[in-house]
């Protein structure tokens, strides 16, 4: 004998109830994935950053080395210019020759700089693509919870 069994009210409770328990566990999992993701993001950005920051160093510190030894070398030279330009001109002073010296090496000075500036401001030091996708998800939490 086979019994049929008919749909009672208490039957769709039980089921209402289990899919709203369901849909509970599929929105906290959805919650705890992306908080993984958001916490996985900011340990990249930290670590893109650290990378960075390590090879900005090791760069400058060659920079540094190569651009004092260069200023000693050009020291020198510009001292020798100066006294070449005596030579050269015997007719001027030798404090002429050193404001000639000077002037040429303020102009060249400041084209230096304008060029660096130029070079500094064509790029950023920020790690863009991580800071990007931490941005998104960002909002994305944000727009979920509203």
């Amino acid at each position: 004998m086979t019994s049929n069994r008919l749909s009672t009210s208490a039957d769709a409770g039980t089921d209402t109830a289990t899919q709203q328990q369901s849909l509970t566990e599929l929105v906290s999992g959805i919650v705890t994935d992306a908080q993984t993701l958001l916490r996985q993001q900011v340990v990249m950005l930290r670590s893109e950053m650290k990378e960075d920051m390590r090879r900005t160093k090791e760069a400058a510190k060659y920079m540094g080395l190569g651009a004092t030894l260069a200023a000693l070398g050009a020291l020198f030279l510009l001292i020798g210019s100066v006294y070449l330009l005596n030579w050269l001109a015997p007719d001027l002073p030798v404090w002429a020759c050193w404001a000639i010296v000077g002037g040429v090496l303020l102009v060249a000075g400041l084209i230096a700089v304008y060029a660096g500036k130029r070079v500094f401001d064509s790029f950023n030091p920020l790690p863009d693509k991580t800071a990007h996708a931490l941005q998104e998800n960002l909002t994305w939490m944000t727009n979920r919870q509203s």
